[in-house]
């Protein structure tokens, strides 16, 4: 008899590197944006059906993880219901790429780059409640709370580091212009991803055993959570806005650019969207979903009782959110 699939992990091993990124290759792949409902309950179905043992004995093994991935790429790991469109890890190359293309290409005009910075912290806003530890819940006026604040830091940095710019002909005549946007995108991130998540910094996410076993909730893991997710948002759009610029502005030079300067547009975009394509799995795969945690590094309130009820158990689990 064959062995059964554990669909409760991913495919490929997440204790490396290399496993992580397949899987997010996988799950970030923008072509399954193009699913429709019907398929993605039929993926659910597939999924449901197997873990409860009534699976179709016809569904060859690589059909089963095919649907699986499906899976994954919309519905929430923990709720499993399905994430709106927009807030998918598959949507977040296309949706990214024009957001970021436009905020590389109108990045002079004070108005352009007010639009694509409250866009750009919209759509973040979206992808970081839909892939928020579903442990903890959060409020509308905290969602309220971090957007407005995620897009006045991200519109205030770019807007001031416009003006120095602008004010010293040798920057605003290079490339340190062109940086602008990804400067406010970092800086919009460290203020948005803790407040769109404070609720689990303050009563903390549920840590669990190997095996799924809930012992408690640990703000520290909630604090190692982000601590993680941070830089992993950041590295996702660094590529996106430092190499595009790059290119472009020796490609700015060419006769068919000058000839044709509609073409700017589409090109930032287009470049962008090949580093995204990259830089979002692998980013993504920079730390485990299902992060450890010594137990020594746990409240000690927590630590009294997991040294209770798990007595030589060392290490704990949590999901870290996206």
């Amino acid at each position: 008899m064959p062995e059964r699939i554990n669909l409760d992990s991913p495919r490929y091993d997440q204790s490396t590197f290399e496993g992580r990124a397949k899987h997010f290759f996988i799950t970030t792949n923008p072509l399954n944006v193009l699913a429709s409902d019907a398929q993605l309950e039929q993926a659910k179905k597939i999924v449901d059906d197997y873990r409860n043992g009534r699976e179709d004995k016809s569904l060859t093994a690589d059909e089963i993880w095919a649907a699986k991935q499906l899976y994954d790429s919309a519905f929430h790991p923990q709720t499993g219901e399905k994430v709106f469109l927009l807030g998918r890890m598959s949507f977040q190359v296309p949706g990214n790429m024009l957001i970021t293309g436009c905020m590389m290409t109108f990045y002079k005009s004070t108005p352009a780059v007010i639009f694509w910075q409250v866009a750009n912290q919209s759509f973040n806003a979206i992808v970081n409640y839909s892939n928020r530890n579903a442990s903890v819940g959060v409020s509308n006026e905290q969602l309220g709370t971090a957007y407005v604040a995620a897009t006045s830091a991200s519109v205030a940095t770019a807007l001031g580091c416009n003006r120095i710019i602008s004010s010293s002909p040798t920057l605003s005549g290079g490339i340190i212009g062109r940086l602008v946007p990804l400067f406010a995108v970092a800086a919009a991130n460290c203020v948005n991803i803790p407040l769109m998540r404070q609720q689990e910094l303050k009563n903390g996410i549920a840590v669990e055993t190997n095996d799924g076993v809930q012992v408690g909730y640990s703000s520290n893991a909630a604090v190692s959570a982000l601590m993680q997710v941070v830089p992993s948002r950041v590295g996702m759009a660094a590529p996106a806005m430092f190499i595009p610029p790059v290119v472009m502005s020796i490609l700015e030079k060419t006769a068919t650019f000058v000839k044709r300067p509609w073409l700017k547009a589409p090109a930032t975009v287009l470049l962008t969207g090949v580093c995204l394509t990259f830089s979002t799995p692998l980013c993504c795969a920079l730390f485990p979903q299902k992060a450890a945690i010594k137990v020594d590094e746990l409240e000690p309130n927590l630590q009294e009782i997991v040294k209770a009820k798990f007595p030589g158990q060392k290490t704990f689990y949590y999901n870290k959110g996206l």
